[in-house]
């Protein structure tokens, strides 16, 4: 029996008259994105922890965000990869999960308010308030990562193999930006500058610029972004959609996935282990760092603890995220892309003055494979000195000196993987990048017309789907999704590790923040940090990371 054809209707683009401006609008999404999970990483923990929360069972409470990217990227990135819906594969799922994302911010910001609101009893008001904030953080992690999953996907769709790199580097750049708005407005005192319009805390006024955040930089991208409509995926949709029939197809992409594939996933594992304690801890130790070293005490008992370490937090996060977003746009200019020898006319260009400059120097041109193994070492240079850090100066200038080795992992695994999934899609042999005849593919960025007023981002694809060397990204969803996998499993082992540490070194309340526990509950404050010591093991797996790249040497 015939295998029916995919077939694909319509043709997709991006709305915007220069291609700065469309790679703009189609990566715009990721700044909400960034804002979500910026807000989340910054304040929940403290938040916990004022709430009279230890950091050992803490600690368990962030299983929430690798247990949601394990579960719900592959599974919705397949869901995404199948559907047939009138606007799209992937904006559906995107707006979906930001209007969830919104409402989980809402209710975050006043759990302690609706909880007072049914329950009079104060200690009985404090637990319930600490339940309802780590449900909704549940949800808000699932909700972020369907919507996370579709839109990254959606950018892996539009763009054909010789534009992933730039693809890449526009999403590092706006998940930079992304970071440097929410810590920049985290480290202010919005209290003085918003008075008590958007609630009359800090963390209710983050809250609510998070979901406002979300609301629009999703919105933008959907409207900006024309899918391609999917017809036929030349099977059953509503007997492939089944949960079992989708478990079963995800089990064994797993258990298929291309050599490459696989190391790039590897090097991704071994490296977030090094991320997970950064990301979800590192502003709360900036703070703590703060309140244990340098706090006068007159301080420390006239202002709020919660909003003190959010602000002096993100006033680090702020230098680092500086960093990380210079260094994701001038990077690309100076690391070869993984197509460079294939399609020279299609490398990412810097500025015209700069080329002269530039042109001297390209012998020495790095691969993007040999920066992704030096960024990991780098990362782990900087670790290695957290438990030493005993000045707010010192653990600024640390986290500012992670800002490059983020650039470069934001760019180094989403371009290899785009490469590789449309490759996949194009029919091209994954031990051969070029197709046998020699030719480029024609899945190109081209424009309308060179003299239309609104000239839009289109891929060269037959709207049949008959196109031999085309790229639709039918497998982005799944794949994308099992590279998700493999940033949210050491996410697990991260939160292992923490729980482990924190019940050795910290295993009370944390002195800093929960004032009114009794003091048989609290840690002391002298010692090692535990969020540094975290910090050191996570520095000692970006090395492995560094030597799990040896895998791709050959291939790029």
């Amino acid at each position: 029996m015939a295998v029916q054809a995919v077939q694909w209707a319509g043709k997709p683009h991006v709305k915007g008259s220069t291609e700065s401006m469309r790679m703009f609008m189609l990566t715009f999404s990721v700044i909400g994105l960034q804002f979500a999970w910026g807000t989340e990483l910054t304040y929940c923990t403290p938040y916990l922890l004022s709430l009279g929360m230890s950091k050992s069972r803490m600690s368990l409470v962030w299983v929430a965000g690798p247990l949601s990217g394990l579960v719900i990227q592959p599974v919705v990135g397949m869901m995404s990869d199948k559907s047939r819906n009138k606007w799209g594969r992937r904006r559906p799922y995107m707006m979906v999960g930001t209007i969830a994302v919104a409402v989980c911010y809402l209710i975050l910001g006043w759990a302690k308010e609706i909880v007072a609101y049914f329950i009079q009893d104060a200690e009985l008001r404090r637990e319930y308030a600490i339940g309802l904030a780590v449900v909704t953080i549940y949800v808000l992690d699932f909700m972020i990562n369907v919507a996370q999953s579709t839109c990254k996907a959606l950018i892996v769709d539009t763009l054909p193999i010789e534009k992933q790199q730039l693809g890449a580097a526009w999403v590092s750049r706006m998940a930079g930006i992304g970071h440097l708005l929410v810590y920049a407005i985290g480290s202010l005192d919005l209290n003085v500058f918003l008075g008590d319009w958007l609630g009359n805390t800090q963390f209710k006024k983050v809250c609510v610029i998070a979901a406002l955040a979300m609301a629009l930089a999703q919105s933008v991208t959907a409207w900006a972004v024309q899918e391609r409509v999917l017809v036929s995926d030349g099977n059953d949709i509503e007997k492939s959609l089944s949960i079992l029939s989708l478990l079963t197809q995800i089990y064994s992409t797993i258990l298929n996935v291309p050599d490459r594939i696989q190391a790039i996933c590897w090097v991704q594992f071994w490296s977030w282990i090094g991320w997970f304690p950064v990301l979800f801890y590192g502003s709360t130790w900036v703070g703590e760092i703060y309140l244990r070293f340098e706090a006068p005490a007159t301080e420390q008992q006239a202002k709020n603890a919660l909003d003190e370490v959010g602000q002096r937090g993100s006033k680090a996060l702020v230098v680092f995220s500086i960093v990380a977003t210079a260094a994701s746009i001038v990077l690309p200019w100076f690391i070869q892309s993984p197509d460079d020898n294939e399609k020279p006319s299609y490398t990412a260009r810097p500025p015209q003055k700069l080329e002269p400059v530039l042109n001297k120097v390209k012998w020495r041109k790095p691969t993007l494979l040999k920066a992704w193994t030096v960024g990991n070492l780098l990362f782990a240079s900087a670790l290695i000195f957290a438990p030493l850090v005993k000045s707010v100066w010192f653990a600024t200038l640390l986290m500012a000196s992670i800002g490059i080795p983020n650039a470069i992992a934001g760019l180094a695994p989403a371009t290899f993987l785009g490469v590789e999934v449309n490759r996949i899609s194009m029919g091209i042999p994954l031990s051969n990048s070029r197709s046998s005849s020699g030719r480029k593919s024609d899945s190109s960025i081209e424009l309308d017309s060179m003299n239309s007023p609104h000239r839009t981002l289109h891929l060269r694809h037959d709207s049949t789907g008959s196109a031999p060397n085309s790229s639709t990204g039918e497998l982005s969803g799944i794949y994308l999704g099992i590279l998700n996998i493999y940033t949210t499993l050491p996410q697990f082992v991260g939160t292992a590790i923490s729980w482990v540490v924190f019940s050795i070194l910290e295993p009370g309340k944390s002195p800093e923040l929960a004032k009114d526990a009794h003091p048989d509950e609290h840690h002391s404050t002298e010692g090692l940090s535990g969020i540094g010591v975290c910090l050191f093991i996570g520095g000692l797996s970006a090395v492995v990371a560094a030597w799990a790249t040896r895998r791709l040497r050959g291939s790029y």
